[in-house]
């Protein structure tokens, strides 16, 4: 792995960071700081493609960011972190710090991206979709590195991690340039950043990677859902009331169309 940190690599430090994992609240994960080498963090920095060159652009109620997986439009360095990311080695490093055996990542815009906000982007929280609707694989853990330079903290755009009831945010990371983030997907790993505070011409630049493992039991794709966004304890009633019944709809809708066999 020739594009991370030496120090992450270290047999005695994944132990450590196999133990801190395990313990860590309101739900497992690790904050890893100058995770790459210095000088490939620097180039993903300085060549992230601009706002207009990411192939999607959602704007709705619950969420304000763009998204792209289009590796050949960007710089090569993109393409190097996606393989390193992607390869065995790597694969076999994320097993060791987070217990989960049989970890990898599909090849596809579900796998591996990146992520940019512009002024007033926003994530509301939510837990994430829990299988691949097309490739019926067990999503199971989000790996994702911040490429932000000089972040000054009234910027906003920490991801705010909460509690399993949705009552208190628990911990936040701010997105700083080289600082990885990951986490356990799960039921509880309620997540997002509030919306963000910008300068002319800065943007919160992230590229995410979703690792996955086979189903074992077939049933459990009758438990399929979509993303689930949830209301914060301080949002408006009309906002509570909008983001529950849109959700409930579109989950139910997406269930439906999953279990008949349907592409969506």
């Amino acid at each position: 792995m020739e594009l991370i940190n030496p120090i992450y690599t270290d047999a005695a430090k994944v132990e450590k960071l196999a133990a801190e994992f395990q313990t860590s609240k309101p739900y497992k994960h690790l904050v890893l700081d100058n995770f790459f080498r210095q000088e490939v963090a620097d180039k993903l920095y300085e060549n992230f493609p601009s706002v207009e060159k990411l192939t999607k652009h959602w704007k709705g109620m619950n969420e304000n960011k763009s998204e792209g997986s289009n590796f050949s439009d960007f710089d090569p360095i993109f393409t190097q972190v996606r393989n390193e990311i992607m390869s065995p080695e790597f694969a076999q490093w994320m097993e060791k710090v987070t217990g989960i055996k049989g970890v990898f990542v599909t090849d596809d815009s579900l796998g591996t991206g990146l992520h940019q906000g512009s002024d007033g982007s926003f994530l509301d929280i939510h837990v994430d979709f829990n299988i691949h609707h097309v490739k019926n694989v067990y999503r199971r853990l989000n790996f994702l590195v911040y490429l932000n330079k000089n972040w000054k903290e009234e910027y906003g755009g920490g991801m705010e991690m909460w509690n399993a009831d949705m009552t208190k945010m628990e911990k936040v990371v701010m997105p700083i340039l080289n600082r990885v983030l990951i986490f356990e997907t799960s039921e509880i790993s309620y997540h997002g950043y509030s919306k963000i505070t910008l300068p002319p011409g800065e943007t919160r630049k992230s590229f995410y990677t979703y690792f996955y493992t086979p189903i074992t039991d077939p049933t459990i794709l009758n438990k399929y859902h979509d993303t689930i966004f949830k209301p914060k304890p301080g949002d408006s009633t009309l906002k509570k009331v909008g983001t529950n019944t849109k959700e409930t709809l579109k989950n139910f809708i997406k269930g439906q169309l999953k279990r008949a066999g349907v592409k969506f």
